[in-house]
């Protein structure tokens, strides 16, 4: 790990991160970037940020921070690992603007909802009940899906709604974005990857909305 305040370059492990943040008053939030949608990342993180596509930012009396996980992949397709390295980026201070990019948890949840129906309606007219084979079983999977077996805190009721309805439409998106379904020409394909374009970014945006926390006041 390197950048961590307090500690010499790569000296710092993964248990030292959370326990110079654990203790004291601090705001804290998990964003998603994507290229063009930085989700009110510092520009100083940015382009980290996106390529990770995931960052963890931070907020003390004492300054403001991101960071960023690098993913290196090693092993064999059948037995494949993953080397996960923390960059700690020093910023300004970020809140405002994930605010303004973010919104509220019940704006989140509205939009999810929203979503969803749009998602619905426009996989419905794109004929999706074509879909490769597995994709029923695929679909079937995340709707049994929960956020009770995660290793988190408790979690109050919309933020866990939140969490698990921003989940199930990334996983949906996922299986859905892997082929064109029904569309029988450019012109569906196009509007289908749109309606998932616009599904997925919101899903994200959710995501992070949820894991905003201000603790220690």
């Amino acid at each position: 790990m390197t950048g961590l305040p307090g500690f010499g370059a790569d000296t710092a492990t993964l248990r030292d991160l959370v326990e110079t943040w654990s203790a004291g008053p601090r705001e804290l939030v998990a964003l998603r970037p994507a290229p063009g949608d930085p989700v009110g990342v510092p520009a100083a993180a940015t382009t980290d940020a996106t390529a990770a596509g995931e960052c963890l930012a931070v907020a003390t009396p004492d300054g403001a921070w991101v960071a960023v996980p690098q993913v290196t992949t090693f092993g064999s397709a059948l037995e494949q690992g993953h080397l996960v390295e923390w960059r700690v980026l020093d910023v300004p201070p970020w809140s405002t603007a994930v605010a303004g990019a973010l919104g509220s948890l019940a704006e989140a949840e509205r939009e999810l909802r929203t979503a969803l129906v749009t998602a619905t309606e426009a996989l419905d007219q794109l004929d999706v009940a074509r879909w490769r084979d597995d994709a029923a079983d695929a679909i079937e999977a995340v709707r049994r899906s929960s956020t009770d077996a995660w290793p988190v805190p408790p979690l109050d009721g919309r933020r866990a709604r939140v969490l698990q309805l921003a989940t199930r439409l990334l996983a949906i998106v996922g299986v859905a974005g892997t082929d064109d379904g029904g569309a029988v020409n450019v012109w569906q394909a196009d509007q289908r990857s749109t309606a998932l374009r616009e599904v997925e970014r919101t899903a994200r945006h959710a995501l992070s909305a949820a894991t905003y926390a201000r603790v220690g006041d």
